[in-house]
């Protein structure tokens, strides 16, 4: 998945509600938007949902993606599409 958030080598998703719990040691995100047990499958889902629609690109997964969506926002969503259009004809 071409996406600033995540990671090109693997796809683990990079959002600060799946960090373990407690300050971020980088100093990028508020310990009450990480990990907490109240949180529900559902609170999960929607942050993935916006995170994949309004990507962080200052705390990058994927640096390329991140420099591509602020620099050519036109090209990195096409790129998106591609990559899409290629996994549905896989299916």
């Amino acid at each position: 998945m071409w996406h600033p958030n995540v990671y090109p080598t693997d796809g683990r998703v990079c959002i600060s509600i799946l960090h373990p719990p407690g300050d971020d040691p980088m100093g990028y995100g508020h310990s009450s938007e990480r990990w907490m047990p109240v949180h529900t499958v559902e609170s999960i889902i929607l942050s993935i949902i916006s995170m994949l629609s309004c990507p962080n690109d200052e705390s990058p997964a994927n640096v390329d993606a991140a420099i591509e969506w602020r620099d050519k926002r036109d090209e990195s969503k096409m790129k998106v599409v591609r990559c899409v259009r290629r996994s549905q004809e896989c299916a």
